[in-house]
């Protein structure tokens, strides 16, 4: 397992889709090793394959230590809740941002797994909201895309500031 280098915001290879898996083979299992220590590190709960600048559809979550980390290939929402939430986000390539974002309440994803098994998942609360967030990611929608003009100009603004000093 190795901790990668994280592509940071305005990095352009954060906003390319990124494409399906088609191989399940060592390589993803090493691949999806390396996000989990490289999430730990930043330190994160998120983090997809185009963060360490790999375009691929391939996401580790760590919601929970006791619980342990998840791994998501080629996830895709299938459903999601008309009520919606806010929620703070933030992102292992923008380290030391946050602001809220509006997200549906609850969703069901499908993806598969590392031995290219088909599974479905319902999510609700800060599980729901990290879904949707490195789904997005995956799409080439970066978290910031999610927040008004203004604020995302204030964000960009700020996150520039901290990364001068």
């Amino acid at each position: 397992m190795t901790i990668r280098p994280i592509v940071r915001y305005p990095d352009r290879r954060l906003a390319v889709p990124a494409r399906p898996v088609t191989a399940f083979d060592d390589g993803l299992r090493e691949l999806a090793a390396d996000l989990l220590e490289t999430m730990r590190a930043a330190p994160g709960i998120g983090i997809t394959a185009p963060h360490i600048g790999v375009p691929l559809r391939l996401v580790v979550l760590e919601l929970d230590p006791v619980a342990g980390p998840q791994t998501y290939v080629n996830p895709q929402i299938e459903w999601a809740s008309p009520e919606m939430i806010l929620h703070k986000e933030g992102s292992v390539s923008m380290p030391g941002v946050t602001d809220e974002v509006q997200r549906h309440a609850r969703v069901r994803i499908s993806y598969q797994d590392l031995d290219d098994n088909t599974q479905t998942e319902e999510s609700d609360g800060l599980r729901a909201v990290c879904h949707q967030h490195e789904i997005d990611q995956l799409d080439g929608v970066f978290w910031i895309q999610r927040l008004s003009r203004l604020k995302r100009e204030r964000l960009v603004k700020k996150f520039e500031k901290m990364a001068r000093e």
